[in-house]
């Protein structure tokens, strides 16, 4: 494996965000130019790619909920592996490029493909996104604090000291088969280790009382247009994240996930580099095929020797058959009054029990509000003129009847502009769902306490939990006309 390019970003939510470190290699370039030929696409410059890769993760543009470069559905994130598409003269595409985010700080690399650029080889067959990851680990634990917390003198030294590190560590852009770049652990563990090799990813050992904590978070995205012409879009993505606190230079811990017997199976599986061995059935299942039943449906079971710091086990996608909340949303316009009427409907395999519920309406490029009549049949409604913007409080159940409804009108008589922004004009005024449903996920895919095994000499405590949280979750005026304007978004 070797990388193209390696950059070390630190932000604050996408604020004063810049490039500490970046360092690219000129004669794995030039491979990666002679493999893909004519679909060569060549890095470019720090400050595109800084601004390329914070739109792709969500920390760019805070004032823009929807930034169609990214949160279109016809786009599909595949997590930690990303794409970052370069709108220039030349145009092209970089992929895989990896990133790992602590803190403030981003560890990004793109590493160099050894396979034919069309048709896209899947990640799971890719031994460079693994290798480009567990590099990156490594750096991350040479650059932060034993704690795993950025220290901003520690830093600085550390980033000055990088150049000689990676002379040493990866010459040419390939990196070699040596110990980790973090500083020496404290002496927490015995310093007799027998003959197990410490893995790159084992920063330290643990002492004390053994507590295994696992999540299971899956989340939503959905774009419902409430039109016939323009078909409904949803995916669920699944994340397993895991904190291990167990003693042992490489304890063993498996992980067991279960699917409902008529669940889809799951796709797009990757997988954190401490996973030790793994049914290659697993990972062939990519949600680009078409699925003609016969994917590996589980159990899926996930060996591993663990990292002390919390860290993402597995990743995943599933097709599901509906969306959790069905919603409708028209709106109609007289003189300076907006007749406003919803409906969401929950599900019925979805548990009415949130965490929370709000849908938020925002009506932009107007002049502030004035008047606001709105009659719902359940939750409140609080109103910010400043913002134009209304959310609405759906607390923590649906009714027994498991659909709510909005109906009223609202007027624009202030004198001072409104927030602006290109969407919320008629065809594309929306609404967008924040949601958390605790105890549950779409897809059915489950574990429990029983589906931990932990190989250690000390019994530990074992904790599992999951949830369903909405992102991007997006409800369209389904009445009006779409905009005509310069650099119109095409939804």
């Amino acid at each position: 494996m070797s990388l193209r390019a390696l950059w070390v970003i630190s932000h604050e939510k996408g604020e004063n965000a810049s490039v500490r470190f970046s360092r690219r290699f000129a004669t794995v370039e030039h491979r990666a130019k002679t493999l893909a030929c004519s679909t060569y696409t060549a890095v470019p410059e720090e400050g595109v790619v800084l601004q390329l890769l914070l739109t792709e993760l969500g920390l760019s543009d805070p004032d823009k909920p929807y930034v169609a470069l990214r949160d279109d559905c016809l786009h599909r994130q595949r997590s930690p592996a990303l794409e970052l598409r370069i709108d220039s003269p030349e145009r092209g595409v970089l992929w895989p490029v990896l990133a790992i985010t602590q803190g403030p700080l981003i560890f990004a690399c793109l590493p160099l493909v050894d396979a034919p650029a069309e048709p896209r080889p899947p990640l799971a067959s890719l031994l460079s996104v693994s290798q480009g990851l567990t590099f990156l680990a490594g750096l991350q634990s040479f650059l932060l604090s034993p704690g795993g917390k950025p220290d901003s003198e520690g830093l600085a030294s550390r980033l000055a000291m990088l150049p000689a590190v990676l002379l040493q560590v990866c010459p040419l852009g390939t990196p070699l088969d040596m110990p980790q770049l973090g500083p020496p652990a404290a002496p927490t563990a015995p310093a007799i280790l027998g003959n197990q090799k410490h893995p790159a990813w084992k920063t330290g050992f643990h002492r004390g009382r053994a507590v295994v904590n696992v999540t299971l978070v899956e989340t939503v995205r959905s774009m419902q247009y409430g039109n016939q012409s323009r078909q409904d879009l949803w995916d669920v993505y699944g994340t397993v994240t895991c904190k291990c606190e167990v003693e042992g230079v490489l304890p063993n811990v498996t992980v067991t996930l279960t699917l409902p017997p008529n669940g889809s199976p799951l796709q797009d599986i990757l997988v954190h580099p401490c996973v030790t061995s793994v049914d290659s059935s697993i990972l062939t299942s990519n949600s680009v095929d078409s699925y003609d039943g016969s994917a590996f449906s589980g159990p899926y079971k996930i060996p591993f020797s663990p990292p002390l710091e919390s860290f993402r086990l597995c990743s995943y996608t599933s097709q599901v058959p509906v969306p959790p909340i069905l919603g409708s949303y028209h709106l109609k316009e007289e003189e300076n009054q907006l007749l406003v009427s919803v409906t969401l409907k929950l599900h019925e395999s979805v548990k009415n029990n949130f965490e929370y519920c709000e849908a938020h309406l925002p009506f932009f490029n107007r002049v502030q509000m004035g008047t606001v009549e709105l009659k719902v049949s359940s939750g409140q409604i609080d109103v910010s003129k400043e913002k134009n913007l209304l959310v609405w409080g759906l607390g923590q159940k649906f009714p027994k009847s498991r659909e709510v409804t909005m109906e009223g009108r609202i007027s624009f008589s202030g004198s001072t502009p409104g927030p602006s922004d290109p969407l919320c004009t008629e065809l594309t005024a929306y609404i967008k769902l924040y949601f958390k449903v605790p105890d549950m996920t779409l897809s059915g895919c489950c574990l429990d306490q029983h589906s931990v095994q932990v190989y250690s000499a000390a019994k530990p405590r074992i904790i599992t939990s999951r949830e369903l949280v909405s992102k991007d979750y997006f409800i369209w005026n389904s009445t009006g006309s779409a905009p005509v304007a310069s650099g119109q978004i095409n939804l």
